[in-house]
């Protein structure tokens, strides 16, 4: 069975979703923006250098992270995306609501 994380994403107006399966190591993004999209793929597939916090404010060590080698890179990894891509992760929209109302683009 796999184990799926699924968070709730935005770009303008239109709301989506993005699901890892940490046993097969990728993940799905379903939005109605295909350009979007496609930016918020790259951006998972590559690997990407970034500041990690540890105990203090001041205490970050540059770390090469690949967003689909578990589920903690790829949680990182989402806390960036928007800085890239312009695709938002919204940690607090319920993802099951989401998933059951996607922006759909005629």
């Amino acid at each position: 069975m796999e184990n799926i994380f699924s968070v709730a994403i935005h770009y303008n107006d239109i709301i989506g979703y993005i699901e890892y399966a940490a046993d097969i190591k990728s993940a799905k993004i379903v939005l109605a923006d295909e350009a979007a999209k496609a930016s918020a793929e790259k951006f998972l597939r590559e690997e990407h250098e970034m500041q990690i916090p540890h105990k203090t404010l001041h205490d970050f060590t540059k770390e090469k992270i690949q967003p689909l080698a578990d589920i903690e890179s790829f949680k990182l990894a989402l806390t960036r995306m928007w800085e890239v891509t312009r695709v938002h992760i919204d940690w607090s929209r319920p993802v099951d609501y989401v998933k059951a109302h996607p922006t759909i683009k005629d």
